[in-house]
């Protein structure tokens, strides 16, 4: 059966109708009006025209529309249908605008009882028997929407759950669009979704694997204690099946909980990426992303004609690790310099200019030469010199700088594999990681910037918080002198010494924080010399 909104032989009313809607813009939203109009002028068949800078895949939702409609069983008098989605000068991208677009039609030809709906935002995409499909985004439009006072956001069933984690507007999930035409028509049928995100981030915090499983490495566990515990990033350098990838792994399990708003800005990435899980609607640990070597650089970085958010984004508030570090191509290392020095990554297009946050761990593995055994007392070396400089020589200076704790990880004796002695787990091993990282968060919490951690603080903060005695003061100058560091490698020694003095709730600096400090540099002169 046909569901008209006036009678066959009823001459047809033709109204202006708006509903709202949002766009996505890097990792924030904009709110959308949906304007559509119907001319009232009959034709032999109906004219669809979509304007306000949509892109390929709105011009498309035409036929998604009509279909869809037609499938509920509306029909489209043949008339002229114009939509404009306003503002007009800003572009408009995604499938989002299916739902909103269809209510308007039905709106426009008298299918509605209410005359507007401004307290309402719809989002969602259609298939052609009418089902609403999930979208990209929908935590950013959810916020959006609490920023600008709407009171009710109606999303696909696929995004309820995300868009439920903002408090102050009620989400109501919807699996097609009869649903949504009953909802406005009626005002009920649909029951808001309520979610609570503390007690999903509390379920969240159960990992596959622990630290428990490592045997012998506790100089390399120490290292990455300390790396955890400022957010520092590290390098480990070792033969083959000495553990580097092992440990990585492991390094989230120690690394503090995420609070609920570190959880809604990673989630927004996510969700704006489109690797958020429907199922979890909030990233409930911290990231953990480990490409592969053959990434190019805007899959690292962030890109496309309307910027995407790359690997470094996704590891924002996490860890990113990157294996079998001199494989990855130089030009995609060096894109590299200014997340790790700025917590954030600036993509610019001639039509726009996007930023993205990017604070995250970097952890890096590395074998000493091709062949990987240089320096190894059981296996040979076969690689020359030459081979040697040329694998060292595609991680640049510039880059081994923002790496603040270089580590050596020798192969495991068959004695420590076959120890009966269990290996000290990850959650002790976190909570002294959670104590320190509190001793950071009280020492910051006058300062005007957020900072989280040690390896956050700039120049200005390492000469407040970081203050040496006269034998620090000779230690460090000699081990510049002898070593060649640069003003970088000077702070980023400072924020390793602050680390480790905090781990022993020490208020100063003593010589011994800052010679371990600078025992994490000596790779510099090994491999870099």
């Amino acid at each position: 059966m046909v569901c008209r909104a006036r009678p066959r032989d009823a001459p047809l009313e033709f109204m202006l109708y708006k509903t709202l809607s949002a766009a996505v813009y890097g990792i924030d939203a904009n709110i959308i009006q949906v304007e559509v109009d119907c001319s009232g002028i009959k034709t032999d068949q109906d004219h669809f025209h979509t304007v306000g800078l949509p892109d390929a895949a709105v011009r498309e939702s035409r036929d998604r529309v009509r279909a869809a409609l037609k499938n509920c069983g509306y029909d489209i008098p043949p008339t002229h249908i114009t939509i404009n989605l306003a503002p007009a000068d800003i572009k408009k991208e995604g499938s989002g605008f299916d739902l909103p677009m269809a209510l308007g039609i039905v709106g426009a030809y008298g299918g509605l009882t209410k005359k507007e709906i401004p307290d309402c935002l719809f989002v969602g995409e259609l298939s052609l028997d009418g089902g609403v499909r999930g979208i990209r985004g929908t935590l950013p439009i959810a916020l959006e929407a609490r920023s600008r006072k709407v009171s009710q956001l109606v999303v696909p069933e696929a995004n309820a759950r995300e868009a439920a984690m903002v408090g102050g507007v009620d989400v109501y999930p919807v699996r097609s669009l009869l649903d949504v035409i009953h909802f406005v028509n009626s005002g009920n049928g649909i029951v808001p979704l309520k979610a609570d995100g503390d007690a999903l981030l509390r379920e969240s915090q159960e990992f596959l694997v622990d630290f428990k499983d490592v045997r012998g490495q506790q100089t390399a566990k120490r290292a990455i204690e300390i790396a955890c515990a400022g957010g520092h990033n590290i390098l480990m350098i070792g033969p083959p099946g000495s553990g580097k990838t092992m440990l990585a792994k492991r390094m989230p399990t120690i690394l503090p909980p995420l609070t609920f708003e570190e959880a809604l800005e990673t989630t927004k990435i996510h969700s704006v990426a489109g690797v958020l899980d429907p199922g979890s609607g909030l990233v409930g640990k911290r990231p953990y992303r480990s490409p592969h070597h053959t990434i190019s650089d805007a899959g690292l970085i962030g890109g496309g004609m309307i910027p995407r958010p790359g690997e470094v984004s996704l590891s924002h508030n996490g860890l990113l690790f990157l294996d079998e570090l001199p494989e990855f191509p130089r030009n995609v290392l060096e894109v590299l310099r200014q997340p790790l020095e700025d917590g954030s990554v600036t993509i610019a297009r001639a039509a726009m200019s996007l930023t993205f946050p990017a604070r995250f761990m970097l952890a890096a593995a590395m074998n000493p030469c091709p062949c990987g055994f240089r320096n190894d007392r059981t296996r040979e070396c076969q690689c020359t010199t030459p081979m040697i400089q040329r694998y060292i020589s595609k991680i640049s200076g510039p880059l081994m700088d923002r790496i603040d704790i270089h580590i050596d990880v020798p192969a495991v004796n068959y004695k420590e594999m076959r120890s009966s002695t269990d290996p000290e787990g990850s959650g002790k091993i976190r909570e002294r990681v959670v104590r320190t990282r509190g001793r950071q968060l009280e020492r910051f919490s006058s300062s005007r910037e957020k900072l989280y951690c040690n390896a956050q603080m700039s120049s200005r903060h390492i000469r407040t918080f970081c203050e040496l005695s006269g034998d620090c003061e000779r230690l460090l100058e000699r081990a510049m002198m002898q070593q060649g560091l640069s003003a970088r490698a000077h702070d980023r020694i400072l924020k390793v010494a602050r680390t480790i003095a905090d781990m022993e709730e020490t208020a100063a600096i003593e010589p011994k924080h800052i010679a371990e400090a600078i025992q994490y540099r000596s790779l510099d002169r090994t491999y870099w010399t």
